[in-house]
């Protein structure tokens, strides 16, 4: 497996957010975590990044412990998280913000190979290179966010809610692009949404949160199909 978690807890304070959760996520895989806002979905992605340290549990990233090891050390060693709302530095340009995505990164990353792969894939961003991030669409911006992470040529991509406040075109096509880079390009990812029937309509497998426990997990097919997850989340 390429992560596994096990009986991870996160907190704040005295609030449980996350409590004894276990997965995991062999390498290849789309996997979805979906639930509904304040089910525990956005502390877990902190917590395998390390952006929030865990109460409990054991955090292991291709046979390692990673538990305890700092945020810029879980990125070298192949972690990217493209945030919620997507981020970006809006005084840089388009070009400055990728190359933030391998500032410091302690490995050796063929730059302008990866940047002419990501052009390929984003040629909205190759054509405003120049331009502030600022002056982007959200839809641009979220693809600026993917382009940032991706950069670095990451192993596994954590993605935090990449749905939220984007119109419902660009949000099937953030989804379609995702698919794509796990299909073709073999980029593991594990995918973090409110949006359920989108996220698992792309993903292998799909664990449902509630109030910080996992309810449901299984092959995404079996959860679209499920009764209570189909009254719960998918409408």
């Amino acid at each position: 497996m390429l992560l596994e978690v096990e009986n991870l807890t996160v907190s704040y304070g005295d609030i449980l957010a996350v409590r004894n959760l276990s997965f995991v996520l062999d390498q290849g895989e789309l996997v979805s975590i979906v639930g509904a806002n304040g089910a525990g979905k956005t502390s877990i992605l902190n917590a395998v990044m390390g952006i929030e340290p865990s109460k409990s549990g054991k955090i292991l990233f291709n046979g390692e412990d990673i538990t305890r090891l700092p945020v810029h050390e879980r990125a070298r060693r192949g972690i990217r998280v493209v945030p919620e709302r997507s981020r970006v530095f809006p005084r840089l340009s388009v070009y400055e913000n990728i190359i933030t995505g391998v500032y410091r990164l302690g490995k050796k990353v063929a730059v302008q190979t990866r940047l002419e792969w990501l052009y390929g894939i984003f040629p909205r961003l190759e054509e405003r290179s120049g331009q502030l991030a600022s002056t982007l669409s959200g839809g641009e911006q979220q693809q600026l966010a993917i382009a940032r992470a991706l950069i670095s040529d990451p192993r596994l991509l954590l993605v935090d809610e990449v749905s939220m406040g984007l119109m419902p075109k660009l949000v099937d096509q953030v989804f379609a692009l995702l698919r794509q880079l796990n299909k073709e390009f073999g980029l593991t990812i594990l995918l973090v949404e409110q949006n359920a029937m989108a996220s698992l309509k792309i993903s292998d497998r799909g664990y449902v949160m509630e109030v910080g426990t996992c309810a449901f997990e299984g092959a995404a097919a079996d959860l679209i199909e499920h009764p209570k997850v189909k009254e719960a989340y998918l409408g």
